[in-house]
């Protein structure tokens, strides 16, 4: 946990500051109005006035903090740490509840008190961590996309003419020459292993006689051949999808229709490789 908090933020503060304030403030309403929690159920005025209300409050305030704390974060912390972005994140919330509490003071004639204010507090916390969550969690899968579809032009270029050979242990084994942009992944298989390539465009298979430990020691000089799983290694020149979270991925390769997986432990080094 210190290790991710102390690592440079890696995101770029967003410039729709009105467009995420408008977001944000469709689903304070929609959590009011359609989950009406908190005995929101039991007003008996306009419902959806009152929760359009809290939704308006909750946009001004994220605008007034967005633009004058959010987007000058970067200018005055350099560099711009995790823990630094959830701090300004937990001041935008604080500064949402004291408006919407003053709003809730306005309507219902709440009594003015640190104790109702903390409750308050409480519930907004645990609301706004929750969008903070999701929104986070997007805007880092578009971020590793980005990163990675930058990462394989740059590699993939690179390596146009590079040539690679996978050896056959076999006494009249062939060994396998290639270009390194046509290897897709290789499986291992008991005492062989199967290597997937592009031949004319088009997946083709061959069997080895080999250990998956033998392939990966002779690639082990290029760093986009990427261990993945125990038993797949993968080029990640020709990742086209990655999808899954922190228990594993799914990748899918160019012209391929197999799916290859990422086991947990291999998650955080694929992460770490892309970003």
């Amino acid at each position: 946990m210190k290790n991710l908090l102390t690592r440079k933020y890696p995101f770029g503060q967003s410039k729709h500051w009105l467009r995420d304030s408008v977001i944000y403030g469709v689903i304070i309403w929609a959590i009011l109005y359609l989950l009406q929690p908190f005995g929101f159920s039991q007003y008996q005025g306009n419902k959806c006035l009152v929760a359009a209300a809290f939704g308006l409050v909750t946009m001004v305030c994220y605008i007034v903090y967005g633009y004058t704390v959010m987007q000058n974060l970067p200018k005055l912390v350099k560099p711009l740490r995790v823990w630094h972005d959830a701090a300004a994140v937990l001041g935008l919330i604080l500064f949402i509840a004291i408006g919407n509490f003053m709003l809730l003071v306005l309507l219902f004639s709440v009594p003015f008190s640190a104790g109702v204010f903390l409750q308050f507090l409480w519930w907004t916390l645990i609301i706004g961590a929750a969008i903070t969550a999701i929104s986070v969690g997007i805007e880092y899968n578009r971020y590793l996309k980005h990163q990675m579809e930058a990462l394989l032009n740059n590699t993939t270029e690179e390596q146009r003419d590079i040539t690679i050979t996978i050896h056959d242990q076999n006494v009249r084994g062939n060994d396998l020459e290639l270009p390194i942009n046509n290897l897709l992944y290789i499986e291992a298989q008991k005492n062989n292993i199967s290597v997937c390539y592009l031949r004319d465009d088009k997946p083709t298979t061959i069997e080895l006689h080999t250990t998956l430990s033998a392939a990966i020691d002779e690639l082990r000089q290029y760093e986009n051949i990427f261990q993945c799983h125990r038993s797949f290694v993968v080029n990640v020149n020709n990742i086209t999808q990655a999808k899954g979270n922190s228990n594993g991925y799914q990748l899918r390769l160019t012209n391929s229709y197999t799916t290859i997986p990422v086991s947990r432990q291999y998650v955080p080094r694929l992460k770490d490789f892309i970003a």
